[in-house]
């Protein structure tokens, strides 16, 4: 399995951006996808998960959209309405198997991308 984020920049805030997540050895209805991220001095936070249903964290919901392209093999993440305090190194991540609620915890996910920056300027 292999994962590649891109996608990131630098933006002003109230902009939108689009991530994505480029993915091989993956069947997306096997598969569990979801986004990460880790701002600077902080763990590694949920952001946003798909396997059947979609599941969001608070901080991002009604902003952020997560789905995938199944013919392209790509997981994306669109971004809207962004504040400085989406700042941070965004990872796209995987593990196997049909999840049936959300996945949270970072330890839950077998494969990672190599994360790509979004830096969101006020």
């Amino acid at each position: 399995v292999q994962l590649q984020a891109s996608g990131g920049g630098l933006v002003q805030a109230g902009d939108s951006l689009r991530l994505s997540c480029a993915t091989s050895g993956v069947t997306f209805g096997s598969f569990a996808m979801g986004w990460f991220r880790q701002a600077p001095g902080k763990e590694r936070e949920f952001v946003a998960q798909i396997s059947g249903a979609t599941y969001y964290a608070d901080s991002v919901k009604g902003r952020f959209t997560l789905f995938k392209d199944n013919a392209q093999n790509t997981l994306y993440l669109q971004m809207n309405s962004l504040t400085p305090e989406d700042t941070a190194v965004y990872y796209c991540a995987a593990v196997a198997g049909w999840a049936t609620s959300a996945r949270r915890d970072v330890h839950e996910y077998a494969y990672w991308g190599q994360g790509t920056l979004v830096t969101v300027s006020s």
